[in-house]
């Protein structure tokens, strides 16, 4: 039982370290990235479809990603989509590729995107909590229904903690890295 409640705890604290760096990535950097235009949405024949299985997306050089749709028609679509994201990109169409050029961060946006990181870091950080707190009352409930005993209840809390700790530290360790690559110029 207490391996059962560690397992799920352990399992609810990976997921919040995938969200994260799944958060992390929808941050820009400086640099091109793939990943970036994960979250937009493309309207393709009345259905919001991922801009990924609409089009190639390609890094082209280290401040340029280049799109190239599958579906001629569809450009327009996917201009529209990326303009009306949230991350402040400009495509340019030239012919059948569209290009996304990175405009230099500023220092304002910057410490914008930095303040973004943190709480997102701080989100996944009450995720791991909560985690251990659903733990936690399992194990008391175990107790009080005696199923365990009250020694095996302070070893399964210590193995908890244990597991909070060491997730949080990571959540502390993908921000540092973050931090770091925002501050890069």
């Amino acid at each position: 039982m207490l391996e059962d409640i560690s397992k799920d705890a352990d399992a609810r604290m990976k997921n919040s370290l995938e969200a994260l760096g799944t958060n992390f990535n929808k941050i820009r950097t400086g640099r091109a990235h793939p990943s970036l235009l994960d979250g937009i949405k493309v309207s393709y024949y009345g259905a919001d479809t991922p801009l990924s299985q609409v089009a190639n997306v390609n890094v082209e050089d280290a401040r340029t990603l280049s799109l190239t749709a599958w579906d001629r028609s569809m450009i327009p679509d996917i201009e529209r989509a990326i303009m009306k994201s949230d991350l402040g990109l400009n495509p340019a169409t030239a012919g059948e590729v569209i290009r996304i050029p990175m405009p230099a961060l500023t220092e304002e946006t910057r410490k914008g995107y930095i303040k973004q990181a943190r709480s997102e870091a701080e989100a996944a950080r009450v995720s791991i909590r909560n985690a251990r707190r659903d733990a936690m009352g399992m194990l008391k409930e175990l107790v009080k229904d005696k199923e365990i005993g009250e020694d095996d209840e302070r070893r399964g809390q210590d193995q908890v903690q244990k597991l909070t700790d060491s997730f949080v530290a990571r959540v502390d360790e993908m921000l540092t890295a973050k931090e770091a690559d925002l501050l890069e110029i």
